[in-house]
């Protein structure tokens, strides 16, 4: 096996890759590779590994001596799969990496919008606490998760395991169908149609591919018909919600706040509607929730063994 990592540095400086580089003999590895380098820097390898560099049937073309391509990662958008197909090219992935790490910033999310947290925060310390004529502020509705209904769409490992850490709070779990699912009963959870979840969730939270069936599966009128206190969640992939009826949602109060960990472009060098000053009650962050330290290393533990499974 001759080996090739085109974008080492996605997954950081702190993980150890001699499990990668024990089972191919050897690895050569590129920090970061720009779209214009790829062809140069597959030819004579004939296996690939990439986390977010996009290969195509030009590449495959290029370089007939590829047989493997190992993303590093869940997600296969960056991967031509019909030309890797017809190149007769194996595509692999790494799955069941992040559930601790993903789940716990699911909570993490659904914590904070639910206790208000940023605004309790902000609050104590800009003075507005200070100037309180009680001891405590009480100015933002907190919501008592014991008791409410989370609805999960897309209950793969990660879904499994947010609903094992919500249990545990008390909540209720309901699962939703992704188009073309049936109803029906999975652990002991009722899955009900997308739109009969949509009403009865106080917390949706979406763990879904992004797919041409589940692209803007949330949008102005599923958003329409969720509870006016609910909060959605998505640390899936942007593109599951159409962002500008989310941001245009929120604004109008039609939900009560979001917590996104990805957008539609990352990084979002242009711009986005969910990076508006005027969107209340959302809280972003920068596609992280996967990336405990503990799971980056998964993820090349994972790589590796399928590695040596299936070359």
């Amino acid at each position: 096996m001759k080996a090739v990592f085109l974008d080492a540095a996605t997954l950081g400086e702190d993980v150890d890759l001699s499990p990668i580089e024990n089972i191919a003999g050897g690895l050569t590895c590129h920090p970061r590779t720009n779209p214009e380098q790829v062809i140069q820097r597959i030819q004579g390898f004939d296996t690939v590994l990439v986390n977010k560099v996009v290969l195509n049937g030009e590449h495959f073309e290029a370089c007939p001596e590829l047989k493997t391509i190992a993303v590093v990662a869940t997600g296969l958008n960056n991967i031509d799969l019909e030309a890797a197909k017809a190149h007769d090219i194996k595509v692999m992935n790494v799955t069941n990496y992040g559930r601790s790490t993903v789940a716990q910033h699911t909570m993490a999310l659904i914590l904070a919008l639910a206790t208000r947290l940023l605004d309790y925060n902000r609050g104590a310390r800009n003075g507005q606490w200070a100037k309180s004529d009680m001891f405590c502020l009480m100015d933002y509705p907190i919501m008592e998760l014991e008791g409410k209904t989370l609805g999960i769409v897309g209950y793969g490992d990660l879904g499994q395991g947010v609903a094992e850490r919500a249990k545990a709070f008390g909540m209720n779990i309901v699962l939703g169908c992704r188009p073309g699912q049936e109803p029906g009963e999975v652990d002991g959870y009722p899955r009900i149609p997308l739109d009969d979840l949509l009403v009865q969730a106080d917390v949706l939270s979406l763990h879904c591919l992004l797919t041409e069936e589940t692209r803007n599966m949330i949008g102005a009128r599923e958003l329409g018909l969720m509870k006016s206190s609910a909060l959605l969640i998505n640390t899936s992939r942007g593109g599951l919600v159409d962002e500008s009826a989310l941001a245009d949602a929120l604004r109008n109060g039609d939900v009560a706040g979001a917590g996104f960990d990805v957008l539609t472009e990352e990084p979002p060098r242009n711009g986005n509607p969910l990076l508006a000053d005027n969107v209340p009650n959302l809280i972003l962050t920068p596609h992280s929730a996967w990336a405990s330290q503990e799971a980056r290393q998964r993820i090349v533990e994972i790589s590796a063994r399928n590695l040596a499974t299936h070359t």
